[in-house]
């Protein structure tokens, strides 16, 4: 049989006849990779996350051990895969160095202009022209060269960098063409030279192999892993719906990093990496957030989390383990849509199970978050006494 036999017909596909491996049709040549979209009930397969999800994306074994020394930063996922990989005695620059900018704003370095610029701070000592870089409350950072040796030493170090990729809709400084972390300070604000614009997908690519170029430069026998975070938006600075946005802002984003990777095809899987996070928590549960719409499930995060351990850590979870908790969440997910429906005994006690291991991973993350506060406490204290 040839590959033009056995493509299927669409509206074969639309009816809905046969699994993946009996869909059959042949008018069409595709080439020699065809690769399906699951249909709903291929979602409980025991090997959902292999087949569907991860496939193209895995190293050939796991490489992160307890000795890896890694770091991690940009948006949402870098800081939950730091909590999870920090809780489990995992080598993190966050907890080594938890007073530079990258551990104090691991979650708040959101589009990848903010990101590139820490990397050409610390390793090629290139400092911007004027005030960008703001905390969550709108304090300003700066640029203390003591902060910048002590990152470009973290960096130098490290054997695995995650950067996680979170927005495309930038505030920037129009005289200096300077890109802020978040938006602009009130008190700062001048519309005269303050400028908002959405990064195209060719900034956004040009971003990136910037950052990767700096790595091969710097610190040639690092790996670097490439997530997006799922996390959308909270609001647009544009004139247009926050969803329609959003929609744009990770588009480009996706977009750019896939045509990155596709360029470096001979580094893909040995020294460069992409974890699909987002795509995990946006299309492998049919209900993944919490009521404010944004922030995904703590049993939709303890699944992602897993996943990444399957694939990348040594002695971690295995793919087995992680497939039976998607689906064990999964089905906890479509169980908690359909309220009211009794479920059967066999259901009621996977809930159960999994009602107890999501109880544990909002204790682990709830005693991260405190021993990080408690950390920054202590610094804030020892600072202020030699002031």
């Amino acid at each position: 049989m040839t590959v033009a036999e056995t493509i299927p017909l669409e509206n074969d596909v639309e009816a809905g006849e046969g699994s993946a491996s009996e869909r059959r049709g042949h008018l069409f040549h595709r080439g020699r990779e065809l690769n399906y979209i699951p249909r709903t009930d291929e979602y409980a397969s025991k090997t959902f996350l292999q087949d569907y999800l991860l496939k193209g994306w895995l190293p050939a074994e796991p490489l992160l051990t307890r000795g890896t020394k890694i770091t991690a930063f940009g948006s949402c996922f870098a800081a939950n895969i730091t909590r999870h990989l920090s809780a489990q005695g995992y080598d993190l620059a966050r907890d080594r160095e938890p007073d530079i900018y990258i551990s104090r704003m691991s979650d708040g370095m959101v589009n990848v202009a903010s990101i590139l610029g820490q990397f050409e701070w610390a390793l090629e000592n290139k400092t911007p022209e004027v005030p960008l870089w703001h905390g969550f409350k709108a304090e300003g950072f700066g640029y203390d060269e003591e902060i910048r040796k002590r990152t470009r030493d973290v960096f130098l170090a490290t054997e695995f960098f995650i950067v996680t990729l979170g927005l495309s809709e930038i505030w920037y400084d129009e005289k200096t063409g300077g890109t802020f972390w978040r938006a602009v300070p009130e008190a700062a604000f001048d519309p005269s030279r303050h400028k908002f614009r959405v990064l195209s997908v060719r900034e956004t690519k040009q971003s990136i192999a910037a950052i990767y170029r700096l790595l091969l430069r710097h610190v040639a026998n690092a790996k670097v892993l490439f997530t997006v975070s799922p996390i959308p938006l909270l609001s647009t600075f544009r004139p247009v719906s926050c969803l329609t946005a959003n929609a744009v802002s990770k588009a480009v984003i996706r977009a750019a990093l896939d045509e990155f990777l596709r360029r470096r095809e001979d580094d893909l899987n040995k020294r460069l990496f992409y974890f699909p996070s987002m795509e995990l928590v946006q299309f492998g549960f049919t209900d993944p957030w919490n009521l404010d719409r944004r922030h995904p499930r703590s049993a939709v995060l303890d699944t992602v989390m897993k996943t990444f351990e399957a694939a990348y850590c040594v002695g971690g979870a295995t793919f087995e383990e992680a497939n039976t908790m998607y689906q064990m969440y999964r089905e906890k997910n479509l169980r908690d849509i359909a309220a009211g429906v009794p479920a059967s005994k066999e259901e009621a006690a996977r809930q159960k199970i999994a009602r107890a291991a999501l109880r544990e991973g909002v204790a682990v993350r709830r005693e991260q978050k405190k021993k990080e506060s408690e950390l920054h406490r202590t610094l804030a204290k020892v600072r202020n006494a030699f002031r």
